[in-house]
């Protein structure tokens, strides 16, 4: 089957350990892309983020950011579609993580916030002084997370991490009995909590479909619980060699590591031949 879209997820899937798109993959994509394929960053990032991977990419897609919250813009620098966070519901989860002593990242408008430079905020503003000025993610620390998503136009999620994954565990299960959000897995430490309904996949078939095409059309990449929502839907959801084994059970296709080539190995026998 010759598929008419790719559907990239980043961290663990497209990007190598030092946050890098491997050459070969770079290669292949731009190939699908002079056939017509059509390719889409699907990423639980913000979009202030992912500037060097879409420049890289020469994409003049949308992107799919914050695990499906909204649809953004780059040629026009903004948000065609969104499900944001409800003020009253993004202060109950600060009040539980006060409550938990787990750190969050609030992801708002334009912006990352913080109140606490844990070492999750640590390696965000480490990898952001690597890049170029202009590409570099709007990392805020401020004095009141609360605060903030009061003075705050959209709330798109929070970026939840902490050592102990029990208690990550523990206070993901109350946000969503207590407040019914939509909390996904995104790295082995991390949990977004975002607006209940929100999802990679259902993003992705809502801007597919709008295109006159079907989730069959679409060839998946991803290697966290936060793409199984696209990888089961997708015509082929292929699950990266680093995933646990609960997504390459619910793959159609496994391939090596993100460190490996396999990306392209698949867009090469998928859609170059």
């Amino acid at each position: 089957m010759t598929y008419r879209v790719i559907a990239l997820d980043l961290d663990g899937t497209l990007l190598d350990r030092q946050k890098r798109i491997l050459p070969e993959s770079l290669k292949a994509i731009a190939a699908a892309r002079e056939l017509g394929v059509t390719v889409l960053v699907v990423t639980g990032r913000h979009h202030v983020a992912i500037h060097p991977f879409y420049q890289a990419l020469k994409l003049d897609t949308p992107a799919i950011c914050c695990n499906g919250t909204y649809l953004y813009d780059y040629q026009n620098r903004q948000v065609l579609k969104s499900d944001p966070l409800r003020k009253d519901l993004a202060q109950q989860v600060i009040t539980m993580l006060d409550h938990s002593k787990i750190h969050g990242m609030l992801y708002v408008d334009d912006a990352m916030l913080y109140e606490r430079p844990t070492e999750h905020v640590l390696r965000s503003l480490a990898w952001a002084e690597t890049l170029p000025e202009a590409q570099r993610p709007n990392i805020l620390q401020v004095e009141s997370l609360s605060a903030a998503a009061e003075r705050a136009d959209a709330i798109w999620k929070f970026a939840t991490t902490h050592p102990d994954l029990e208690a990550l565990k523990a206070f993901t299960m109350e946000v969503e009995e207590k407040l019914g959000l939509a909390c996904e897995w995104s790295w082995f430490d991390q949990v977004d909590v975002a607006k209940g309904g929100n999802s990679k996949g259902k993003r992705l078939q809502e801007w597919v479909e709008s295109q006159g095409m079907t989730m069959k059309d679409v060839l998946a990449f991803g290697d966290n619980y936060n793409d199984l929502s696209m990888l089961q839907t997708a015509g082929l959801g292929v699950a990266m060699g680093n995933a646990d084994d609960f997504i390459k059970e619910r793959a159609g296709l496994v391939i090596g590591t993100n460190e490996e080539p396999g990306i392209a190995a698949v867009i090469e026998q998928h859609i170059l031949q």
